[in-house]
């Protein structure tokens, strides 16, 4: 096929052992609690067990992996035999809709819609599935938010900014395709740091710890009487020798080194090898790779896509670990066009910096000053050296780029006289647009304007349809303190308050519980003999254990953490009234699910500039905490660098 794109797989080879040899360390422990005679052979059988796994999955090759295939027969889920386990036909699909903020492919056919899923385990990357469908004449297009806007009528249409950010890097590979290239320069070899501790260091405690498990149960065997509590002991020390084996593989596979080797004739990066003459373009950003051990598609933080001069993927070359500057530096430098999501975001010198007066700088603390005149510059004694006239002002604008308060100025005749942001000025944004209007200046913040439109919207809405009962009395706690501080009076909402879902609370509940329970039967089968035996211990140890678990749950959920958001920013307070954390609108830049890290996702609330501050460890519902920030005006998700953040609100 002349254009196909195939999401990634496993080489072919030997299976990884940290992905199966978890549930094999249950089996020496099994065997460890068998009344075996002699003891030299039940020390034996306990080795051979944990050691069966590592040599079983060493010599048996791995099964080939099921992964997704886009092309002109359609968009295809291949089975590990080569059979087609799930398929939507060429002419069955009128449009693909993918949409940027989950990631979620969505196929429009002729009844209806159907989510085949996201877009990162199916393995493939925005870029290139863009690119893919809209090279098989497949409709195609990029929808700003989630996919639920797609299920909601009343919803408002979704943006395209997404789609716009694609199609520029289309535009850039349709470029490089008819330009031609001549890679040069000397071998450049780049390599990812060293991880902290090292893999040295790592596989000696994995080993350190075996051998010394292994130590433990062959001095409990040499013993010769062997009981139950030296069985259950030696069941431990095999688990131990197990668990550290099995962290420290997957550590060791986690942090494997990306080296590259940057030739003129070709790119070597771990393993992988492309012709210098075959490649057109190169994209560093985000891609996809397989997650060692399980072989599961996931993001890669940093990924570089090699294209051919038909626009085709040619290969997907880890770089997770290196340093994007020298990356791509050193991949122009050796004459290789290199394209990068950041390549748009415009300088400080693209809006006017370079082409302030000169005078602006050799003033020393000078700043931006408002007058019945019009504008002017003030040294640090606060006298005006330089002043724009109110009659040569022809409009002062106020907007936000990549986070930051900009201030444009246009003479008479419309045209921009200058542009700087208002840190370089030294005056704040609400300072000058306030005085600007006093001064009768015509001044322009749109974005300000748009906020207060909604939120007055948002107020009178809530106060337009009254209640049929009369409201309740406020009761005294977090809520009624939240609204004291925002400066409410009772009765007006001024904010929601978000708990913990109940099903997560019922859970916490039979944790607890099941944990106690778990420890008390090992005490009772540890110190049985000692109390009065196994039964009667575990008689009074049970009871205790689930009454202890259900008290100590009941002690932790009666103060747990709330989220509470309101239009004066969010926080965090417990169920007696105690504030955890609080900030403040302007602080924040974004609430959602950071996936940035290895592991499970977490719920964290960004500042403008894309700073974690605050990490929530009690998630409550996260669709009751999206129409929840919607409607106060707290921004979802993270900071986007190439879409201006929205102002702070200034009341």
């Amino acid at each position: 096929m002349d254009h196909e794109l195939i999401g990634p797989r496993m080489p072919d080879g030997r299976r990884s052992t940290s992905a199966a040899s978890g549930p094999f360390a249950l089996l020496s422990f099994a065997i460890a609690l068998l009344p075996v005679r002699p003891a030299w052979l039940w020390a034996a059988l306990i080795v051979a067990g944990n050691a069966l796994p590592w040599l079983l999955l060493r010599t048996r090759h791995r099964r080939p992996a099921s992964f997704w295939r886009l092309s002109h027969a359609g968009l295809e889920h291949v089975g590990p035999s080569g059979e087609i386990v799930a398929g939507y036909e060429r002419d069955r699909i009128k449009e693909l809709a993918l949409t940027a903020e989950d990631g979620v492919l969505t196929v429009f056919h002729k009844f209806g819609a159907t989510e085949v899923g996201a877009l990162t385990g199916m393995g493939f990357e925005p870029l290139t599935f863009f690119l893919t469908a809209r090279r098989l004449g497949i409709p195609i297009h990029v929808l700003d938010g989630d996919s639920s806007a797609l299920k909601d009528d009343e919803a408002p249409p979704p943006g395209q900014a997404a789609e716009r950010r694609l199609l520029d890097q289309e535009a850039e590979l349709l470029a490089a395709v008819h330009e031609p290239t001549e890679p040069r320069g000397a071998p450049v070899r780049l390599e990812s740091p060293r991880p902290v501790p090292g893999r040295a260091r790592t596989t000696a405690l994995g080993v350190l710890a075996a051998v010394l498990s292994l130590l433990m149960i062959v001095r409990i065997a040499l013993e010769g009487h062997v009981h139950f509590s030296d069985r259950l002991t030696a069941g431990c020390w095999a688990l131990i020798g197990t668990a550290a084996l099995l962290v420290a593989r997957r550590r060791l596979e986690r942090t494997t080194p990306v080296r590259w080797t940057i030739t003129a004739e070709s790119l070597w990066a771990s393993g992988q090898e492309v012709a210098a003459g075959d490649i057109a373009a190169l994209v560093i950003g985000p891609g996809v790779t397989l997650r060692p051990g399980t072989g599961e598609p996931v993001a890669d933080s940093l990924c570089v896509l090699a294209f051919d001069h038909r626009l085709r993927l040619l290969a997907r070359l880890p770089a997770r670990g290196l340093d994007k500057f020298q990356l791509a530096h050193a991949l122009d430098e050796h004459g290789y066009r290199v394209i990068t999501p950041d390549a748009q975001l415009l300088r400080p010198s693209e809006y006017g910096l370079d082409g302030l007066p000169e005078i602006f700088a050799q003033v020393p603390g000078g700043r931006l000053v408002v007058a019945e005149e019009g504008l002017g510059w003030a040294d640090a004694a606060g006298e005006v050296v330089l002043r724009m006239p109110h009659d040569r002002i022809g409009g002062i604008e106020l907007l936000t780029i990549g986070g930051h308060a900009w201030l444009r100025v246009y003479d008479s005749d419309g045209d921009e006289f200058f542009a700087a942001p208002l840190t370089a000025l030294r005056i704040a944004r609400t300072d000058l647009r306030e005085s600007a209007r006093r001064a009768g200046l015509p001044v322009n913040d749109a974005e300000y304007d748009a906020y207060l439109s909604a939120a007055f919207h948002g107020t009178v809405s809530g106060l337009s349809v009254a209640p049929a009962d009369p409201a309740p009395a406020q009761p005294a706690g977090p809520a009624a303190e939240a609204g004291a501080e925002s400066g409410t009076e009772p009765g007006v909402e001024s904010g929601v308050l978000l708990d913990v879902p109940r099903r997560s609370r019922i859970w916490s509940y039979g944790v607890t519980a099941g944990v106690c329970e778990i420890v008390a039967v090992v005490g009772s089968l540890w110190l049985g003999d000692d109390l009065g035996g196994f039964p009667l211990t575990v008689a009074w140890a049970a009871p205790a254990g689930l009454l202890l678990g259900l008290v100590g749950a009941w002690l932790y959920d009666r103060n747990r953490s709330q989220l509470r958001v309101s239009t004066t920013g969010i926080m965090a307070v417990t169920a007696l009234g105690r504030i955890d954390w609080n900030l403040r609108r302007d602080a924040v830049g974004g609430v959602g699910l950071d996936e940035s890290e290895d592991g499970m996702p977490k719920l964290v609330v960004w500042s403008p500039a894309g700073r974690v501050l605050r990490r929530v460890a009690f998630p409550p519902d996260l669709g009751k905490l999206r129409r929840a920030c919607e409607r106060y005006g707290l921004p979802w998700g993270p900071p986007d660098a190439g879409r201006p953040a929205p102002p702070p609100p200034e009341l």
